[in-house]
């Protein structure tokens, strides 16, 4: 499953809903989701804030979920 349209059923939203936090349409959400298009840098940084995860794992470059606001001690024990 897509990571985006996994982090958004687990925070129980609509497709609207995230592109509203996200900054976009809900076009671009579907798009992210089908793997049509990939979020621009803008609207990844909203989403990994919103979802508190790391642009790698936001992209489903890697499995470790992360957080978006690391510590570097909380990076190290990586």
């Amino acid at each position: 499953m897509n990571r985006i349209l996994e982090l958004r059923k687990e925070a129980q939203l609509s497709q609207k809903e995230l592109a509203q936090k996200a900054g976009v349409n809900q076009t671009a959400v579907s798009q992210w989701e089908t793997g049509k298009t990939e979020p621009n840098a803008e609207a990844a940084f909203q989403l990994c804030g919103f979802f508190d995860v790391s642009f790698d794992y936001l992209l489903g470059r890697s499995d470790i979920r992360g957080r978006f606001n690391m510590t570097k001690e909380e990076q190290d024990e990586l």
